[in-house]
C-alpha cells in the first residue's frame, strides 16, 4: 500500500476495533480517512480518540436503513472520489460497494456468522462478491472460499489486549466500593436491531429475579439498552459509558443477554454467563470456543438455569483468580489482531500473497 486507507466505522464496537489500528497506521506515516455512521456512541468514541471523520450515514431506525443504503454509498463515494484511496477496510456492506465504485480493494474484518440469522445470510450473499478479502476469527465455522483469511484472535482483542488496555482501579471509588471488593455486573440488550428479530433474552420478571438473587451475595450493577424495571432501578450502573471495560475487568461476574460484551468480559478474565436465543446449535464459533476451549464463558439458553449458575459463581470463593489463569492461557494462544491488521492493510496485496504461501504468518503477531 502506498499509504492511503479508507476506514468505515459503523458501530461503537467497530470504533473500538479500529481505533488502535488507525493510530498505528498513522504513526507509520499512512493517511487514514475515516467514514463514520452516526449510530450509538460511535462518534463519541472517535472524538474521544481525537480522530477527524466524515459522517456518511445518519440512519433511521429499523428496516428503513436498507432504503437509505444507496444514498449513503453515493455520499461516501463522493467524499472519497479524489483521495486516491489504495485500500478500503470495514465490517459491513458499505465498504464493499464503495470500494468497487472507487476501484479500490476491500479488506473486510467480520465475525458475525451467516448461519445464526437469515438476515446475515442475505447480507453475506450481497456483500461477498464485492469483497476482496474477508478476515475472520479462526473459530469462524463456515469456509468462505479463496477470499477467506482466518486469524486466531477475536475482534475484542484489538482494544482489550494488555498491550492496548490498562484497567483503572479508580473504578471502585466510582462504584462506591472498597478496592478489591467483589461485585457483579448485569447487562441487558434492547433487541431492537433488525437482525434481532425473533431473538430475546431475560424477561422483565427474570431481570428482577436475577438482580435480587445476586444481591444476596455481592453488590450488583445493571447496564441496559432497554429501560430498567423500576424494582431494580436503584442498581443502575453509575459510571460513564467509556468506563465499562474497567467495570468488566474488576467484576467478579457478568451475566448478560448481549453478544459483544460477553466476549469482552470473558477475555478480560471475568466469569461470564450469556443467555439469549442465539445460544444453541447454530451459535457463533467464538462463543463456543470461549466456553469449550478456555472455560471463560457459559452459554446457557435457559434463563432460569443461567440465574442458577450466576448464584453459584456469586457464592464461590477465589473464582476470579481461576479465571485470570484461564485468561493467560488465551492470551498466549491468540494473535495480536491490531498488529496483524496494520501489517495486512499496509502491505496489501503482498500481504495476501504471503498469507497464501504461508498461512502461519499470523502467529508472528503474538
Amino acid at each position: 500500500m502506498s499509504g492511503n486507507a479508507a476506514v468505515f466505522v459503523s458501530t461503537p464496537a467497530q470504533a473500538h476495533f479500529y481505533k488502535n489500528i488507525i493510530k498505528e497506521l498513522k504513526n507509520r506515516g499512512n493517511k487514514v480517512h475515516i467514514l463514520a455512521r452516526e449510530y450509538g456512541e460511535t462518534l463519541e468514541i472517535l472524538e474521544s480518540e481525537g480522530f477527524d471523520y466524515y459522517v456518511f450515514s445518519s440512519p433511521p431506525p429499523g428496516a428503513i436503513k436498507v432504503l437509505k443504503l444507496p444514498e449513503d454509498i453515493l455520499r461516501a463515494v463522493r467524499w472519497l472520489k479524489n483521495k486516491n484511496i489504495d485500500v478500503v477496510t470495514g465490517f459491513e456492506i458499505y465498504g464493499a460497494y464503495v470500494s468497487k465504485l472507487i476501484s479500490a480493494p476491500y479488506v473486510q474484518f467480520y465475525d458475525s456468522e451467516p448461519d445464526v440469522h437469515n438476515l446475515l445470510r442475505v447480507q453475506y450473499k450481497f456483500m461477498l462478491p464485492f469483497t476482496t478479502v474477508i478476515i475472520t476469527p479462526q473459530s469462524f465455522k463456515r469456509d468462505l472460499g479463496k477470499k477467506h483469511v482466518r486469524v486466531n484472535s477475536y475482534k475484542e482483542l484489538a482494544y482489550l489486549h494488555p498491550d492496548y488496555f490498562t484497567p483503572d482501579s479508580e473504578i471502585y471509588n466510582k462504584l462506591g466500593l472498597k478496592k478489591g471488593e467483589d461485585y457483579a455486573i448485569i447487562r441487558f440488550n434492547a433487541f431492537d436491531a433488525v437482525h434481532d428479530k425473533g431473538i430475546s433474552g431475560f424477561s422483565r420478571e427474570l431481570k428482577v429475579k436475577l438482580v435480587r438473587e445476586i444481591k444476596k451475595y455481592v453488590p450488583v450493577f445493571v447496564s441496559s439498552e432497554a429501560p430498567i424495571p423500576p424494582e431494580i432501578q436503584d442498581a443502575k450502573l453509575p459510571t460513564k459509558k467509556n468506563e465499562i471495560h474497567d467495570v468488566l475487568y474488576y467484576a467478579k461476574l457478568l451475566v448478560t443477554d448481549t453478544q459483544t460484551m460477553a466476549t469482552e468480559a470473558a477475555i478480560l478474565g471475568t466469569p461470564t454467563i450469556r443467555s439469549n436465543k442465539f445460544v444453541g446449535s447454530k451459535d457463533m464459533g467464538n462463543f463456543i470456543e470461549l466456553q469449550e476451549r478456555f472455560g471463560l464463558l457459559f452459554n446457557i439458553p435457559n434463563p432460569e438455569k443461567a440465574i442458577e449458575k450466576a448464584i453459584e459463581i456469586a457464592r464461590s470463593e477465589s473464582v476470579k483468580k481461576e479465571w485470570c489463569e484461564k485468561r493467560e492461557k488465551l492470551l498466549k494462544e491468540k494473535t495480536d489482531i491490531t498488529s496483524f491488521m496494520v501489517w495486512f492493510i499496509e502491505n496489501f496485496p503482498e500481504s495476501m500473497n504471503e498469507f497464501k504461501q504461508n498461512p502461519d504468518v499470523p502467529f508472528i503477531f503474538r
